[in-house]
């Protein structure tokens, strides 16, 4: 079913596994031709910490960021979204399901992910990745891994994954 309402924050993974493991630039071009046109609807949005990122891989991808710059971009200087942004990282050292590793890792400044959620919920957007939830979150074990489904959910911050994403974008490659 396709929608005209909602907006999509895509995460890294969601270019880079593509890209390497199953739409192939020289196997799979329509891919690329489509997502590119979509992104001129301002429905698929990319982190500012996202895109530089895909733009300095140093390789076909992000040669096709670089000349594919329709994407709209959400940058993490907003006030509401740093705001957002420490909540979250609160919330990870607070949580009894998440040990000080998580919270290390979620810190570093290249992990996008607490941005991410950060932005998702401040301009309501829809986070597209193929992280899956920890299955297994228990306080008398607690994780060194926090995963965007779990603490997007706690936030109140919807997820879905790449083909979700195009279903709801009527991305279809004939």
């Amino acid at each position: 079913m396709v929608s005209d309402d909602k907006t999509f924050l895509i995460d890294a993974n969601c270019f880079i596994a593509p890209y390497h493991d199953f739409y192939a630039f020289d196997l799979v071009p329509k891919y690329w031709e489509i997502l590119a046109e979509k992104a001129k609807t301002g429905r698929i949005v990319l982190l500012d910490k996202v895109k530089r990122e895909l733009d300095t891989g140093g390789d076909k991808l992000s040669d096709w960021m670089k000349s594919n710059n329709q994407f709209k971009v959400c940058s993490i200087n907003d006030e509401q979204i740093i705001a957002v942004y420490a909540e979250i990282m609160q919330y990870i050292q607070e949580s009894e399901f998440y040990s000080d590793k998580a919270l290390n890792q979620w810190a570093d400044d290249k992990v996008a992910d607490p941005w991410l959620i950060a932005a998702a919920k401040v301009k309501g957007y829809i986070i597209v990745t193929f992280e899956g939830p920890n299955t297994g979150l228990n306080k008398n074990n607690p994780s060194k891994n926090a995963k965007i489904p779990d603490v997007a959910s706690a936030f109140g911050v919807k997820t879905c994954n790449l083909y979700t994403m195009m279903r709801e974008l009527a991305i279809k490659i004939d």
